[in-house]
């Protein structure tokens, strides 16, 4: 896995990111990775993630907010730091429990070794 810790809190995680509605979520996963880590990837399992970002509106007020972990193959690049992480490394999976992470974070990185379906909760 390629966690990085935050410069803003200093609490490790998963590359990730915020995207226009409607936009394809595999490109936006990927862009992030780049950005955050070094690291240029490419879908791992094509067709298996959402291509697209769906919006619900409750009353007057307009949200949208999830957290999916889509897998990748790295193909170049070298891990780097950049303004939104302080540190950028692999880690071994079974490591990844060692490092301070929101147990959200740390939940939804538990559920990837079960296979099948995608979790949610």
């Amino acid at each position: 896995m390629l966690p990085i810790r935050h410069s803003d809190n200093d609490a490790w995680a998963l590359p990730g990111g915020v995207d226009d509605l409607g936009k394809p979520v595999p490109p936006a996963a990927i862009r992030e990775t780049r950005e955050e880590t070094g690291i240029t990837c490419e879908d791992h399992e094509p067709g298996r993630h959402p291509q697209r970002s769906s919006l619900h509106v409750a009353t007057t007020r307009v949200r949208q907010e999830f957290l999916l972990v889509l897998t990748a193959r790295p193909i170049g690049g070298h891990p780097t730091p950049s303004s939104e992480s302080r540190e950028v490394r692999w880690v071994p999976r079974h490591e990844v429990s060692d490092y301070g992470m929101h147990r959200s974070m740390r939940l939804r990185i538990s559920h990837y070794p079960q296979g099948g379906s995608p979790h949610i909760s």
